[in-house]
């Protein structure tokens, strides 16, 4: 069955798939702060992830990244609109990569929560600029951003504390 572009209808099921993974596992219908509940979702996974090895964790950003911008533009199609707020797998994966490399403990998880959730708020530059592009990588962008600044931060942190 085709819609009104010709193109093949979307099942209900892929629909209901590609929403769960772009509003990470639901947790971005939160109806208040849905990118903060997607973080807290992020260090979810990441007190699970933290035990990796380096390679693992890597292999697991880079999947969360490629999956997110797959899911992230298809549900912007679904919901009708350029990065909804209800995307949050973006947040999912960017928590992960902010915490790429940083030594594991709660108070480096809570410090990189919210600096993470600082970053994302804010967008200093260029990460506003860059959320400017179409489609999954839009969203994903701006997120992954706010990792690497996140990241840096807390080496910065950590450096300073453990010398």
């Amino acid at each position: 069955m085709n819609d009104i572009s010709g193109k093949p209808a979307m099942g209900r099921l892929a629909r209901a798939g590609i929403l769960f993974i772009a509003q990470g596992a639901y947790t971005g219908r939160s109806p208040v702060a849905p990118g903060t509940a997607g973080t807290l979702l992020g260090v979810l996974v990441y007190a699970v992830a933290s035990g990796l090895s380096l390679v693992p964790y890597l292999l697991l950003c880079f999947a969360l990244i490629l999956l997110g911008t797959w899911a992230a533009g298809r549900a912007e199609t679904i919901l009708g609109g350029k990065d909804d707020s209800r995307i949050v797998i973006d947040e999912v994966a960017g928590y992960l990569v902010a915490m790429i490399l940083i030594p594991s403990g709660w108070a480096f998880a809570v410090a990189g929560f919210f600096l993470f959730r600082f970053f994302d708020i804010v967008k200093p530059f260029p990460i506003y600029r860059m959320q400017r592009l179409k489609g999954g990588l839009g969203v994903m962008i701006d997120d992954l951003g706010a990792a690497v600044y996140t990241n840096i931060v807390l080496r910065i942190i950590s450096w300073s504390v453990n010398g």
